[in-house]
């Protein structure tokens, strides 16, 4: 290690405590060779990750960001991404990185939301990018990921107001370093920003339900324009030291053979990975003998797919986050997977929850109904430039989440649904949730979404879009009869119309709001 890189590691050491730029520069110090990131066919030990990231940092004060600035980015996963996220952290710049699946006038809107001072992307998205800052004046410069492009040129930071800056001083854990874009689900998307601080806890709380160690191998799938991209395994295994084999974009044949090829113990998914790599033709031979277990979050896992796994040898980690809270927040132990099908376990250690009652704002104790409250070191700081918004949020202290939850008499809780997905049918509470549930369990059906639409009689009732599996067909009548014989009569949907596919985002969450223009003429 150079004098000048050691006087930067001395001088970090007086920072906040919580800041995560030192993670890789104590590994590269305890074990310079062991392998940090593995993307194709390409090694990146710690040594090398710290000597770029430490450079690149250089190279970004010496050309005048300072504290505070947003640095946005447009690719896929990449080792180059890495190390930016390392250098952004050791200077106190916020990366925010955008989705590349978004319209160029989404990504328009949130570079200039964001006030990002610098664009980075990677070769095959440039253009995009420079599409991106098009209507932008000033627009900030747009520059490559990389050894080739932004870790040999800085280009000069444009800010698009005269906001102040903190400057140029040592990096404190109050200190902004994500700022991850909501999925707008049902609104327009927010920048959750997540502090140092809240990227420490929400890896050590995860540390004590799912550890690693340096002997580890996570295979990481989830997009890095996602706050599980970071701080669901791959950063918790640079901070222990582990290998992170990361992929560009998830393919379900080329994750089973990475599962053997690498002797991956660990990795994370939506339940969309998990079903879309048990019905891959190779899934019966692959070899999953490494696998310590695997970890599930976004939606509570099926049973069957669950078993499907389980009968494979590979214990799930069930579990339950959204971006404001870091994302971690309830996980259940692959020892209580089979008791508890279709729980999302207990609280994270450093984590405070709560139930409420919707109506009343009372909050409840024991067996309860109610929306999920949060609490804890890991919650964001706000969404930025939106006070309103952030006020919203939260409520004496806690942060909503906006899902209503179940929690049993032993505190294991189940989430029931989103508080505003929830319609009111002749005065009853209906959960689409529950009724897609159903739904799907019809051997015509593939998958089911459904809303609440108005109706003069009865205030509102649902309306199911539904996905076919192939060569089937369904009536209306059908439909409505399944739901009867399973749920109350109210429940069940009015209206049913056929599509080809169901809106979502990238991690395969519905987007109810844009089902009202899904319709393709086939209304029954």
């Amino acid at each position: 290690m150079s004098e000048g890189h050691e006087q930067a590691a001395r001088d970090r050491s007086t920072d906040g405590l919580h800041t995560l730029g030192r993670w890789v520069c104590d590994r590269a110090r305890l074990a310079p060779d062991h392998v940090a990131v593995v993307e194709g066919e390409r090694a990146t030990t710690y040594a090398e990750l710290d000597a770029r990231a430490e450079a690149l940092a250089r190279r970004l004060q010496r050309a005048g960001y300072l504290v505070g600035d947003r640095v946005a980015t447009l690719t896929r996963n990449s080792t180059d991404h890495v190390v930016l996220f390392m250098a952004c952290a050791r200077t106190g710049l916020v990366l925010v990185p955008l989705s590349w699946r978004l319209a160029p006038g989404e990504l328009e809107h949130q570079v200039r939301h964001s006030r990002a001072v610098l664009l980075l992307a990677e070769r095959g998205l440039a253009a995009a990018a420079q599409d991106a800052v098009g209507g932008l004046e000033p627009a900030p410069p747009v520059e490559l990921l990389g050894p080739d492009g932004v870790e040999q040129h800085v280009p000069g930071p444009v800010r698009l107001d005269a906001e102040p800056q903190a400057g140029r001083r040592a990096v404190r854990d109050d200190d902004a370093l994500l700022q991850i874009y909501t999925s707008g689900t049902s609104r327009a998307p927010k920048g959750v920003v997540l502090t140092h601080a809240s990227c420490f806890w929400t890896n050590l709380a995860l540390n004590g339900v799912a550890p690693l160690g340096t002997d580890d191998v996570v295979l990481a799938v989830l997009p890095q324009f996602h706050v599980g991209g970071w701080n669901v395994q791959p950063l918790l295994a640079w901070w222990v030291g582990a290998t992170v084999v990361l992929e560009r974009e998830f393919d379900a044949g080329r994750a089973l053979a990475l599962l053997s090829r690498h002797g991956v113990t660990t990795l994370m998914g939506v339940p969309a990975t998990y079903r879309l790599m048990a019905e891959h033709p190779d899934f019966a031979g692959a070899d999953l003998s490494s696998l310590r277990y695997a970890v599930v979050g976004g939606a509570p896992m099926d049973e069957d797919l669950l078993r499907s796994w389980h009968a494979r040898g590979v214990r799930i980690l069930q579990g339950y986050g959204l971006t404001e809270a870091g994302p971690n927040v309830l996980g259940l132990p692959p020892a209580d997977a089979e008791k508890h099908v279709g729980s999302v376990g207990k609280p994270y250690p450093y984590v405070d929850v709560a139930v409420r009652d919707p109506l009343t704002g009372r909050t409840l104790h024991g067996a309860a109904r109610g929306e999920l409250l949060v609490r804890g070191p890991a919650v964001f700081a706000e969404y930025f430039r939106d006070p309103e918004a952030t006020r919203a949020a939260r409520v004496d202290g806690w942060l909503r989440t906006g899902d209503y939850v179940e929690r049993d008499a032993d505190g294991y809780f189940r989430v029931v649904d989103r508080l505003d997905d929830m319609y009111i049918s002749g005065g009853e509470n209906i959960s689409p949730a529950q009724v897609e549930a159903v739904l799907t369990r019809h051997d015509a059906i593939a998958e089911a979404a459904v809303i609440g639409v108005p109706d003069p009689r009865w205030g509102q009732v649902g309306h199911a879009y539904l996905v076919l599996a192939p060569g089937a067909s369904v009536t209306t009548e059908e439909v409505v009869a399944h739901c009867r014989a399973h749920l109350a009569a109210f429940k069940a949907p009015r209206h049913v119309t056929v599509v080809d596919a169901l809106p979502r985002t990238a991690l395969h969450k519905l987007r109810r709001s844009a089902l009202l223009g899904a319709d393709d003429g086939s209304t029954r």
